[in-house]
């Protein structure tokens, strides 16, 4: 039994230890996290939306593991959302930036807010 539970433990510390996701992987996650809309730039030309802010950048709290980071920046992008009055957003780059000689990462999102019909 304490085999299993170290076996177990190992596991959930080095699934913890990933420090980025695929582009893919944040594509499918962010919406789901965000209360926002999320707009892909490729249907962009089928809504009746209109940009409020261009270039936003937010630099999430750092998380215990990348979906928390993921998580953390979700809540950034819902807040600068509802302060610009929009209803929407459009993912434009993230990235995790290194910033200790641990490799600890930090979770860099730039987006753009819309107010959507």
């Amino acid at each position: 039994m304490i085999k299993l539970k170290l076996i177990i433990g190992i596991l959930l510390f080095m699934t913890s230890c990933s420090t980025s996701m695929t582009p893919i992987e944040v594509n499918n996650t962010l919406p789901t996290l965000t209360k926002s809309k999320f707009i892909s730039k490729t249907n962009l030309d089928e809504t009746k939306c209109k940009y409020l802010v261009k270039g936003r950048n937010y630099v999430a709290p750092i998380g215990f593991s990348v979906k928390d980071d993921l998580k953390y920046g979700a809540q950034g992008i819902d807040e600068w959302v509802k302060l610009d009055g929009g209803n929407a957003y459009i993912l434009v780059n993230f990235k995790w930036i290194t910033v200790d000689q641990n490799g600890a990462t930090q979770l860099h999102i730039e987006f753009d807010t819309l107010k959507c019909e």
